[in-house]
């Protein structure tokens, strides 16, 4: 049974271009994830292993329909990914940042909750529903 995530999970990938958010998009995409997009602001256009990538959130969920989001951006970009996820309509946010600032993630799960989305993180490795989805970096 799966709770958070499941099969039909559209999932965008925020940060798609550096190291870690490509390597991990390819192993989510392996694993059965629909890895819908990515977001990288000033990179649209481009793609990595064949995902779509958007300069914003809006942009990938108005093309995309995508439902969840995770974030592979460095601490202090972290709030700001957050809120523009949510700003764009996602429902499910992971961030695997570590070291992120305190107050920002104070008011981001802050934000979230008005908006109505779960915030998984900062700090952990993810979510996954064995044999269907994986939204992180579990094996």
């Amino acid at each position: 049974m799966s709770i958070l995530i499941n099969e039909n999970t559209k999932l965008i990938i925020q940060g798609i271009t550096g190291r870690e958010g490509s390597y991990h998009a390819s192993l989510m995409k392996k694993y059965g994830t629909k890895v819908v997009a990515g977001v990288t602001p000033g990179k649209g256009g481009q793609e990595i292993e064949g995902i779509p990538v958007f300069n914003s959130v809006y942009d990938a969920t108005k093309n995309m329909e995508a439902n969840a989001s995770i974030l592979f951006v460095p601490p202090r970009f972290t709030k700001d990914g957050i809120l523009e996820a949510i700003d764009g309509g996602i429902k499910l946010i992971v961030t695997v940042a570590e070291g992120v600032p305190v107050h920002d993630m104070l008011y981001s799960r802050s934000y979230a909750r008005l908006n109505n989305c779960i915030l998984v993180g900062p700090n952990t490795p993810g979510i996954i529903s064995p044999g269907k989805s994986k939204v992180g970096f579990m094996s």
